[in-house]
């Protein structure tokens, strides 16, 4: 069912999202770019389990839409482009937030965004309210320059790209020649991208600097509306099945004529309830031919759907010859597009669990599913000061992890209890502790993150029953 309606409490179980920047930090997820200097607002790194996070849901994205379909290819184009794209990709023009600046505190805030913003001189109040004037609204093109080649002038410069789109529309024709694909087909990307965001907030939901998994799946005009449809429901069944993210977080919203970009037939946004409330996640818009007619020679003689404008500089007529008809055509374009940065957010978002033990313990769980847990197995020895279990321990660790199917550690910095909480923090399903039984019958005790229940499993047995736990 897709809605308007954003009304309503948060199903999930964060209530503020200064818990998640806490845990992030802590535990070694995400960190404050630069953080020794102040920082870079809008800038973040991910850490030693932040990066296993992103990694595995990128992977999770690409053997969904790549692996295992059959009308897909991959693509990974470069960040720095001919400056030419962004003119007639229509960026140079309309890739803008309106801006305004208050005479008092000297800040700069997106205009129609106010409500979300804080004022410099007092955070409690927002721009405008304390007290200062307001400049009229003006455009601010969000796009990085830089220079390019040793001479800086205006023929020198180019743009780190606002988005990866563009590198596969440009590349439309060198895909079809290598690959002989026959629509519909389309083209998977993952990478980074750059907006110069006026006011970035709220962690890494809004940031400049940012990875983005797209797809642009190429199609026969007539097909475009089935397809856009049926789109919509393969992204909401990806976040469910795939991520486990709960199906009451999320929300698809039709985006209405005025809200939609430039270059949209029909927008569907897939929402997620984070912390902040209800914000896109990730979004599915119909381009028409506006793309492929944009960066085509002699537009003119195309007969195109879009209005595109005249474009003087491409070298090549992007089409598709249509055996069926002996013409040529120009595909429409339906386009998938997600946040890494914005999934990543709400994974935490979505698996973080805090209860109360029977002792009157709290323990906080990320009950996230195995496939995105950065490491599948923890492998504990009961006491760090005894060599055997020690050395056994190690083996164990080294043998589960050969092969590079999971990612295991071992940890003996503190008492059983303690490794266990820090485990469960951190979203690992299995913890193996290895104890003095061990080294006489060979066995070692399997615990599961979210039951907490315990199995004794031989250790011949240990690497293909965890395998199987963990679905890999």
């Amino acid at each position: 069912m897709i809605s308007s309606d954003f009304q309503g409490d948060s199903f999930g179980n964060v209530t503020d999202m200064d818990t998640i920047v806490s845990l992030c930090k802590r535990r070694g997820f995400i960190f404050q770019s630069s953080e020794i200097y102040g920082g870079i607002q809008g800038v973040f790194d991910y850490g030693p389990l932040g990066v296993e996070l992103k990694n595995n849901l990128k992977q999770l994205w690409w053997s969904r839409n790549v692996y295992r379909r059959d009308d897909m290819e991959g693509l990974d184009a470069a960040i720095l482009m001919n400056r030419w794209v962004w003119k007639y990709s229509g960026h140079e023009d309309t890739f803008v937030d309106p801006m305004v600046d208050c005479k008092k505190c000297k800040g700069r805030f997106r205009a129609d965004k106010l409500s979300e913003s804080q004022c410099l001189l007092n955070p409690k109040l927002h721009p405008g309210e304390c007290g200062g004037e307001l400049t009229e609204p003006r455009n601010f093109n969000m796009m990085f320059k830089t220079q390019v080649g040793p001479v800086a002038d205006e023929d020198s410069f180019a743009y780190l790209r606002p988005e990866t789109a563009q590198g596969i529309f440009v590349n439309f024709k060198n895909v079809l020649d290598s690959t002989n694909r026959k629509l519909p087909f389309g083209v998977a990307q993952i990478g980074k991208s750059f907006r110069n965001e006026i006011t970035p907030r709220n962690f890494i939901f809004r940031v400049r600097e940012f990875e983005q998994m797209e797809i642009e799946y190429f199609c026969r005009p007539e097909e475009a509306e089935a397809l856009f449809e049926s789109w919509v429901q393969e992204r909401l069944d990806f976040w469910v099945n795939e991520v486990g993210l709960k199906r009451e977080n999320l929300k698809l919203y039709e985006v209405p004529d005025n809200e939609r970009a430039h270059y949209s037939r029909r927008t569907v946004d897939i929402f997620y309830h984070y912390p902040i409330g209800w914000e896109e996640l990730e979004g599915i818009a119909n381009r028409t031919d506006f793309d492929l007619g944009s960066h085509s020679r002699q537009q003119d003689q195309l007969g195109l759907t879009a209005q595109v404008i005249k474009n003087e500089h491409s070298t090549e007529k992007l089409t598709y010859f249509d055996h069926t008809t002996n013409r040529h055509i120009v595909p429409w374009v339906i386009e998938p597009s997600a946040g890494v940065d914005r999934g990543v957010l709400a994974v935490l978002c979505d698996a973080y669990d805090e209860e109360e033990l029977e002792n009157g313990e709290k323990r906080v769980v990320l009950r996230m599913k195995p496939q995105l847990a950065p490491i599948k197995v923890a492998v504990l020895p009961l006491k760090k000061n005894a060599p055997e279990i020690v050395a056994m321990a190690k083996a164990i660790k080294d043998d589960l992890q050969r092969g590079g199917r999971m990612r295991a550690v071992y940890d003996d910095t503190a008492a059983i209890g303690k490794l266990y909480r820090r485990q469960d923090e951190v979203g690992t399903p299995f913890c193996v502790t290895v104890d003095f039984k061990s080294l006489e019958d060979r066995t070692v005790t399997v615990r599961d993150r979210d039951t907490m229940l315990q199995e004794r499993v031989a250790v011949d047995d240990l690497k293909a029953y965890l395998l199987e736990k963990l679905g890999l």
